[in-house]
């Protein structure tokens, strides 16, 4: 199945500007919609079929001419920017995926709303498969995050159910790789700008906690691959090679060949203590699983400058 005109929400940020390529190597014509509040006009690429519309998902899409696919990948995605903008994040999740749904409506469009891990929050389940209905906080400090979320996928169904709207959902797992700010305040790209710096890489509690890292190649054709199904998910997308926190900060020390050591703070509200998906609805309804290990992942990273 080809697009011939896709609307990517965020399209700006790390993972949308990864898609915004994708889809035009598969030859569509791509409208970023982004007002760069966490994206850069830098991560665009240079190309004649790539729009792009400065405005805020929270307020209607109002788009000229024909749209096939809406992907809805629009939200601060990282700790640094939704503790800094919790109203907004809770505004995007709600307002945003309610307007980009209402735009594949109008355009009878195939419309992928991206959800998160975050809807399990700290799983009393492992690995989280998608029956699994999560252990969150509802007023914690992560929450304005993890219930944004969780009522995009509520909304989206609805819409599913009540207009017929064709959507999909994906719960995406710990994504890396280029184009991730330096001050992202994710784990990666802080590991890689404090080694890069000579900085103690600053590793949360005990660092035991786990987390499945996906390298942002594999992630995007999972994405591209719910696009192309008629699956109303939710799908979880993410590796399932589970390491520990200490491990990625040693990893990340050892393959820039830095003399950084490692610095215990304090853990964070809510850090979720095991993090790891079970991809079998991937497997079986896409065709769809990572390919890129974690040393290969990091390497392709450092390669194509993650961090600026």
């Amino acid at each position: 199945m080809g697009f011939e005109r896709a609307v990517v929400t965020g399209g700006a940020g790390f993972l949308g500007s990864h898609v915004c390529e994708a889809l035009l190597a598969r030859g569509a014509r791509v409208v970023c919609v982004d007002d760069f509040r966490t994206g850069s006009p830098a991560n665009l690429p240079d190309d004649p079929r790539l729009g792009v519309v400065v405005a805020d998902v929270g307020k209607p899409l109002d788009l000229l001419g024909p749209v096939d696919l809406v992907m809805h990948l629009a939200c601060p995605a990282s700790p640094v920017d939704y503790l800094r903008m919790p109203v907004e994040t809770l505004k995007t999740g709600a307002l945003g995926t309610l307007h980009a749904l209402e735009l594949a409506q109008r355009k009878g469009a195939r419309v992928v709303v991206a959800s998160t891990s975050e809807v399990y929050g700290d799983p009393l389940e492992h690995p989280q498969r998608e029956t699994y209905w999560g252990n969150v906080n509802p007023v914690g400090p992560r929450s304005v995050y993890d219930e944004a979320k969780r009522y995009g996928e509520a909304l989206t169904c609805a819409f599913s159910r009540e207009h017929g709207v064709n959507a999909g959902i994906v719960r995406i797992f710990n994504t890396y790789g280029s184009r991730m700010r330096p001050d992202d305040g994710r784990m990666v790209p802080t590991f890689v700008r404090q080694a890069l710096a000579g900085e103690p890489l600053t590793v949360h509690g005990d660092g035991r906690q786990t987390r499945s890292l996906c390298h942002v190649d594999d992630l995007v054709r999972g994405l591209l691959a719910m696009a192309e199904s008629d699956e109303l998910g939710p799908v979880n997308l993410g590796n399932p090679e589970e390491v520990t926190v200490l491990e990625v900060a040693r990893k990340v020390v050892g393959l820039l060949g830095s003399t950084s050591g490692i610095e215990h703070v304090d853990a964070m509200t809510d850090d979720p203590r095991r993090r790891r998906p079970d991809i079998s609805l991937a497997r079986g309804l896409l065709g769809w699983q990572p390919e890129i290990g974690l040393d290969e992942g990091l390497r392709r990273s450092f390669d194509r400058h993650p961090v600026g």
